[in-house]
């Protein structure tokens, strides 16, 4: 059975997912064919359904809830650390200010304004956000991904998406950032056995992180490489992306609280009640 993911090229997502595409984990009978793309295109592509799996921003899965149900595993959490919005070093940002952002539909774009409702957003490839702030083309621009370990010296961080987080979520949680979403038109017990191949992916890329990290950098699929990447993948694609935890559950239940105070969609969201039921299997044994 083929079974269609999309993910971004970026190394936390490439991390997770590649250990399935090297073979060191069972795939059964499924075929997977994987296809790389920047978050903001995920995000709209699980708007229109596209893939049967996919990564997206944890912002804007209450979007896609009745096609698409968020997967445990391959999550992406900020703990003490996050997006960044950054300005050029020395300048003073008015309150109407010009912001380059990663895309309308991404976590931290959902969280700065509701933080800084009068702010300007032009949305953008984060991949030139950092050259657009440099420009002067905007005022501010919020990095994402790679970008937060090593930008121009030029720039100054104004404050941290963190900060906004801790202040809109009222408690100290983690930073839901993105993770993978399923779509429901799959049959429940295919839907259950990708879940499992897909954790195990996780699971096996940090048992054998050295080994997968070197493979990556050889055949040139990370942007970044050495320190940086042991770095990035220490914040981002850990052994906290295996499986959604308990404490990541209520940040999930915060971000979504806050999404519906804020009136972003119609109605309050309890996570677990979108996630695959794995006691299906259990029902069908009785």
């Amino acid at each position: 059975m083929k079974i269609q993911i999309a993910h971004s090229p970026d190394a936390d997502d490439i991390f997770m997912y590649y250990a399935i595409r090297f073979g060191w984990v069972e795939s059964r009978d499924y075929e997977f064919e994987n296809a790389a793309l920047d978050i903001e295109t995920l995000n709209i592509e699980a708007m229109k359904g596209t893939y049967d799996v996919s990564a997206i921003s944890f912002g804007m899965y209450p979007l896609i809830k009745e096609e698409y149900a968020l997967l445990r595993t391959a999550v992406s959490f900020g703990e003490g650390y996050g997006p960044k919005l950054i300005k050029r070093r020395g300048e003073r940002l008015k309150r109407r200010f010009k912001v380059a952002l990663s895309g309308r539909y991404t976590t931290n774009a959902m969280l700065f304004r509701i933080a800084y409702p009068e702010a300007r957003p032009v949305y953008m490839n984060f991949l030139e956000i950092e050259q657009a702030v440099l420009d002067g083309t905007v005022d501010a621009g919020v990095l994402i991904h790679e970008s937060i370990l090593d930008f121009d010296e030029r720039l100054e961080v104004e404050r941290e998406i963190w900060d906004l987080w801790r202040e809109l979520a009222g408690e100290e949680l983690p930073l839901p950032l993105g993770g993978m979403a399923l779509r429901r038109s799959l049959p429940l017990n295919r839907a259950i056995e990708i879940e499992e191949i897909l954790t195990e992916g996780v699971r096996i890329a940090n048992a054998r992180k050295e080994e997968l990290c070197e493979r990556l950098e050889q055949e040139s699929l990370v942007r970044i490489s050495d320190k940086l990447l042991e770095r990035y993948l220490e914040m981002y694609a850990s052994e906290e992306s295996v499986e959604l935890s308990p404490v990541q559950l209520r940040a999930l239940d915060r971000l979504y609280a806050i999404g519906f105070e804020h009136g972003l969609w119609p109605c309050p969201i309890r996570t677990e009640d979108y996630l695959i039921p794995r006691e299906y299997n259990e029902w069908r044994s009785l």
